[in-house]
Formats: structure tokens, C-alpha cells, sequence
């Protein structure tokens, strides 16, 4: 009977939390968030005791924190997988009371409902009921219209995969961890598949709808700010007493969304050079795959440079504010104009900035900051060489929740992906065929870049040789003005920051400066893509740079017009198929170019054009061969 009924508590949740916080504890925060208990998981772990020391991990070496060491052990790796799907950093407030996603059409009640209508049996794709009829970047959505989110449910969950829910400030709040993009819900079993890319979340769409979507305005194409100013624009006093203008705010708002509606479902924009240059999420299979970040920019500091990647969702795309010391080096705007241009529309009043009123963007967000003494509104602490980017701190900043270590949550996430292997893949596996794929792999040179046992020679390439989307390779460019030495606290050191914290230097001399300009696209580099690990390929279709290489069940279904815009799945076989066989892959490319809006998001999918087909000398047995072996490449045994 009680499982029978068990939905009931999906659709009460979000109302008992509102209901608690409202009546009788408002004083703290109630919250809620699934985190699923082992036995509801397909998961691999291959956990490891030891010390990791600047990315060297020694299982049996004993090294001091105050020199740099991270102990692994059962402690820290449960905390990592505690970070990976409750954790938000206060990540929260950036995405309900600024850029409101709650408050325009998609709401908490319309959410909940949804939830509430699977009746326990959970889903790979929650559709919403919009809660009233928008007109959002040139488009129509009807009140009662369902949208297809992409949001994973697993069965038995009362709140969405990686979305945990709070109340507070008189209202419910949702944020974002880690498990949202790097989990996905197995569609026969309703199990949480961790570390698996969730391939359809509808990330553009949903930030399209918020109210605020503004704010996010350097993962859009915005050429120039200046475009969005006139006569009539808003006009602030700067805290230096200048007079500036804010762009137009509700101009800049339909140039947002017009283009977070192009984005592909699946897809991401992590960068905030203001191009629109989305790609596929990657997947969270972590070991043996550094330098990380598509450009390999994340090399130095814990786990290989992991824990600086790890850190990069939360200090800087959950909480555009972070960047507001660098906005003049890295946007051209100061610092007010940028608060400003974030908060103008912002959906709660303590956030939302009002030129009227005659104060400085600067001194109103002080007021209202809620983590005051470092940038943004997440819980973050200040690099010693702030407010400089450095290796060790790309974002400038650090996420580190009070009462924790600085950078602990960070190194915790990291030890615990390590320990992930990708599940079976749901094809066949032959081990004679796998044996004839690799000989293949070897025959056509692919292992001349994805060498060893990760498949990957954890190198850099530069973009003119890899052939793939140029502005995503050179998004780094702007930092080098304020490139510095890479200093960080040392791993004991608490949060908040004492008076004279330990300060340490970061090893990086034994990096090449060729890679690190190639990452950082410094000089005159273009910059480049890091060579990939292939291991779980399979589970991180489609692939390429940009996304781009995409086939459906059907070799008819080519390009992404025909497969992840129409919501279907792009499958990992024939989309490999496409990655190596020039006629197929000429089909995908000509599919791309034909939809404007994936011309105006620069995803194409050529590049990478080292073919293993008829015209290479290569049978269709051995393309077959080949991609059974990297469909099987499972994580190699110690």
C-alpha cells in the first residue's frame, strides 16, 4: 500500500518544504535533493587509497597537506559523491533570484506537478506544463504547452537528477550540482547511470525561458555591448563618479534568448568569450584523461589539474558575477556596467538594480551580496594571486563552502570521478571482433594520438591541424593580460580564510609552454582541443569538437537536424561510423549546414578528417571492427 501511494510525497514535497519554512522554521533552510542509494545505481567504482601530490598518486606513500598532498581515502571519496549530487555552492541564488528560472513560464508548482504525474515510475525527459503564455526570443509558448526539459527523474525520486530544492527567503529555490549534467537516468531500469552524459537536457531552452536570461549574456553572441546602447539606454554613476549606460535590458534579454534557443539539446556553452560555440556535456569518466576542459587548459594542481576543471562549473557558469574584477580585460566594460547589465532584470528585488535610484551597480550588490568578501554570490574564497587567473585558478576564484577546506569539495569530486568505470554498453560484445578492431585502430595511425591505456596521449592539437571549430579553440585569448603564477592555499587550509593563510606554489615547470599556449590560445597561437580519452565512448555520442557528428538508428539520419533536434537519440554506432567514413560524414556535414540556427551557434561537425574507409584502403568488416573496439575499450585493468 505504501508503495502504491509513495508518488504522493512527489507532489507534497516541494509544499511541505515551503509550508515548514513558511510557518514554523524560516529561520533556516529546508531543503531536499536525491542522492540514490547504491543498489539504485549502474555504477562502476574502482576505489584506491592513497595521496595524491600535484597529480602524482602514490598509493602507499604517506605526503603532509601543508606541501600540497590530498589524502584519498573512503572519507574523502564519500564526500565527493556526496559533492557530485547535492552539493550547489549556493549556486541557487545566481539561478532563481537572478536569473529567475522559476519565475517565468517553467515554475517550482508546475515542476512538481510534473514529477507528481509519473506516479514513482521516473523519466529520461520531464516535460512541464508552462505555467503562462511568453513571447521569448521571437517565439511563442503557450500557457498548458508541455516543453521537453531533458531532466532525468529516477525511479522513486521525489526532486529532479542533479536539482536540489530549498526554501528560503519566503520562497523555493532550486540549484544545480554536478549530477544534473554527468548523470542520466537508464531508460529500461530507471537506475542513475553516474558519470553518463545526460545527452538531451534541454539547458538552452530552460535558460531561454528564466526572466533574466541576460545574465548570461557572455555564453550568447554578443559582438559588442555598445550595440544594445542608445539615447534612451539606462544611465548609472559609476563608483568613480563617471556617467555610463546599461545596454537596453529588454533588447539585450531577446538577443540572449534568440540565441540559448539555437542551442542543441545536450549542449552547453562554457565559455564566455561572448561566442555562441556550444557543445555536447561531456561525460564525467575522468581518469587518465588530462589536461582537462576542451582545451586542455586545466592541467595544474590535484588530480592532474581535475580539481581546477571540477571548479570551473561552479565559480564561474553558475555564477556569472565571479567574473565582474576582470570584466575590463575580459568583456571591455567596467565593473559597474557589468553588475549592472546582470542584475538590471533580475526577478527578486534584492538583487534586481535600479539606475533610478542613483547608486553605483558596485555599492548596491555589496549591500545585497550575500557571500560578501569574495565576487559573485556563491560560496567561493580568493586565490592568493587574485584577482588574477592563473593554472590553479583559471576562474580566479574557488568554490570552498564554509566550514570546509579550501578547495576541498573540489579535490573530493575529483578523487571519486576517478574512481568511475562507464557502464556495459548495451551492444554485444565479441571478443575476436574487438582483437580485429584494434589491429585496425593500430593500422590506421588513430593510436598515434589516442595511445595508451587511456587512449590518449593527453596532448594538446592545435585547431589549424584538428580542422574543428575555430572560436571555441581561441576563447582563453583575453586572459593573458591578466595571467599570473600559480600560487594556491594549502589543502588544510579552513573557510573561511585565516589572517595568513599557508600559501603554496603550484608545480608547473615541467610543463610544455608549447601546450600551455596552445590551451590558453596565447601568443600567436589559435589554441587547440585536447586529445580525448576514448574510454566510454560509447555513452558520449555525438562527438567531435562541436557535437556536430551525429547519426540516428537509421544511416538516413544524418546530422543533427535529423536526430538531437528532433529528440532523438544520436546512436553511438552510426555516429562513430560517421567520425572515420568521409561519404558519411559529407552527409552529416551538409545536414548541419542547412539549419540556420546551428550555423548561428557554429556547430558543423567537420574536422578531425582522418578517415578509415574504402578510398583509405580499409573494408567495411574492419570500419566495423573498429567500432566495435571503441564501443568495448573498457577502462584497462591495474
Amino acid at each position: 500500500m505504501m508503495k502504491k501511494h509513495k508518488w504522493l510525497a512527489a507532489f507534497a514535497i516541494i509544499a511541505i518544504l515551503a509550508v515548514i519554512g513558511y510557518i514554523t522554521v524560516r529561520h533556516l533552510e529546508p531543503e531536499y535533493v536525491y542522492m540514490p542509494p547504491k543498489e539504485k545505481v549502474i555504477s562502476k567504482e574502482k576505489r584506491v587509497h592513497g595521496y595524491d601530490l600535484w597529480g602524482a598518486f602514490t598509493p602507499d606513500k604517506p605526503a603532509p597537506a601543508e606541501e600540497g598532498a590530498v589524502k584519498v581515502d573512503d572519507r574523502l571519496l564519500d564526500l565527493g559523491r556526496e559533492t557530485f549530487y547535492k552539493e550547489t555552492f549556493g549556486n541557487e541564488v545566481f539561478l532563481t533570484d537572478i536569473i529567475g528560472l522559476l519565475d517565468g513560464p517553467i515554475t517550482a508548482a508546475n515542476m512538481t506537478k510534473a514529477i507528481a504525474g509519473l506516479k514513482g515510475k521516473g523519466t529520461t525527459n520531464l516535460r512541464i506544463e508552462l505555467a503562462e503564455t511568453v513571447k521569448v526570443g521571437g517565439k511563442i509558448f503557450k500557457k498548458g504547452e508541455k516543453i521537453d526539459t531533458g531532466i532525468d527523474v529516477p525511479k522513486g525520486a521525489y526532486a529532479p537528477l542533479g536539482m536540489p530544492f530549498k526554501y528560503a527567503d519566503g520562497k523555493i529555490k532550486a540549484g544545480i550540482s554536478c549530477a544534473a549534467c554527468h548523470a542520466a537516468v537508464d531508460p529500461k531500469t530507471m537506475k542513475v547511470m553516474e558519470g553518463v552524459t545526460n545527452s538531451d537536457l534541454n539547458t538552452g531552452l530552460m535558460l531561454a525561458l528564466a526572466t533574466n536570461s541576460a545574465a548570461y549574456f557572455t555564453h550568447a553572441e554578443i559582438d559588442n555591448i555598445q550595440q544594445f546602447m542608445n539615447d534612451k539606454s539606462p544611465v548609472i554613476t559609476a563608483r568613480n563618479g563617471k556617467k555610463e549606460r546599461l545596454p537596453d535590458p529588454d533588447r539585450l534579454e531577446d538577443a540572449v534568448d534568440r540565441i540559448f534557443l539555437k542551442w542543441p539539446r545536450g549542449f552547453f556553452d562554457s565559455t564566455i568569450d561572448m561566442k555562441s560555440n556550444p557543445t555536447q556535456i561531456p561525460d564525467a569518466y575522468t581518469l587518465g584523461d588530462h589536461p582537462y576542459s576542451w582545451s586542455g587548459s586545466a592541467m595544474a594542481g590535484p588530480f592532474k589539474g581535475l580539481t581546477v576543471f571540477s571548479n570551473n562549473v561552479h565559480a564561474q557558469n553558475s555564477d556569472s558575477l565571479s567574473q565582474a574584477p576582470a570584466s575590463r580585460a575580459l568583456f571591455g566594460m567596467s565593473e559597474d556596467v557589468y553588475i549592472g547589465t546582470i542584475l538590471q532584470r533580475a526577478p527578486v528585488s534584492t538583487y534586481r538594480y535600479q539606475p533610478k535610484k542613483k547608486e553605483s551597480p558596485t555599492a548596491f550588490f555589496k549591500k545585497a551580496d550575500p557571500t560578501p568578501g569574495v565576487p559573485g554570490v556563491n560560496q567561493m574564497v580568493k586565490p592568493p594571486n587574485y584577482p588574477n587567473i592563473t593554472l590553479a585558478a583559471p576562474d580566479g576564484v574557488l568554490v570552498s563552502s564554509p566550514g570546509r577546506k579550501v578547495n576541498e569539495e573540489n579535490n573530493a569530486v575529483s578523487a571519486w570521478q576517478n574512481t568511475l568505470r562507464p557502464p556495459d554498453p548495451r551492444q554485444k560484445n565479441d571478443s575476436q571482433t574487438v582483437r580485429r578492431g584494434r589491429r585496425v585502430f593500430e593500422q590506421a595511425g588513430c593510436i598515434s594520438c589516442h595511445a595508451g591505456r587511456y587512449l590518449t596521449n593527453n596532448k594538446v592539437i592545435s585547431v589549424e591541424k584538428i580542422g574543428t571549430e575555430p572560436t571555441r579553440a581561441r576563447s582563453f585569448k583575453k586572459t593573458e593580460n591578466i595571467f599570473g603564477k600559480s600560487l594556491i592555499h594549502s589543502p588544510d587550509t579552513p573557510v573561511p580564510l585565516p589572517r595568513k593563510p599557508k600559501i603554496l606554489k603550484v608545480p608547473t615547470a615541467g610543463f610544455d609552454p608549447e601546450q600551455i599556449k596552445l590551451s590558453w590560445a596565447q601568443g600567436d597561437s589559435k589554441g587547440g582541443y585536447k586529445v580525448p580519452s576514448l574510454i566510454g565512448v560509447y555513452w558520449r555520442a555525438p562527438y567531435l569538437h562541436d557535437g556536430g557528428v551525429a547519426v540516428g538508428s537509421s544511416l538516413k539520419e544524418t546530422g543533427l537536424p535529423k536526430t538531437v533536434i528532433k529528440g532523438k537519440q544520436a546512436d553511438p554506432y552510426n555516429s562513430l561510423l560517421a567520425m572515420i567514413d568521409r561519404d558519411l560524414r559529407q552527409q552529416v556535414v551538409k545536414s548541419n549546414s542547412e539549419s540556420p540556427d546551428l550555423k548561428a551557434v557554429r556547430v558543423t561537425g567537420k574536422g578531425h578528417e582522418f578517415w578509415i574507409d574504402a578510398k583509405s584502403g580499409f573494408s567495411e568488416q574492419e570500419q566495423k571492427a573498429l567500432i566495435h573496439y571503441l564501443i568495448h575499450a573498457d577502462m584497462p585493468k591495474k
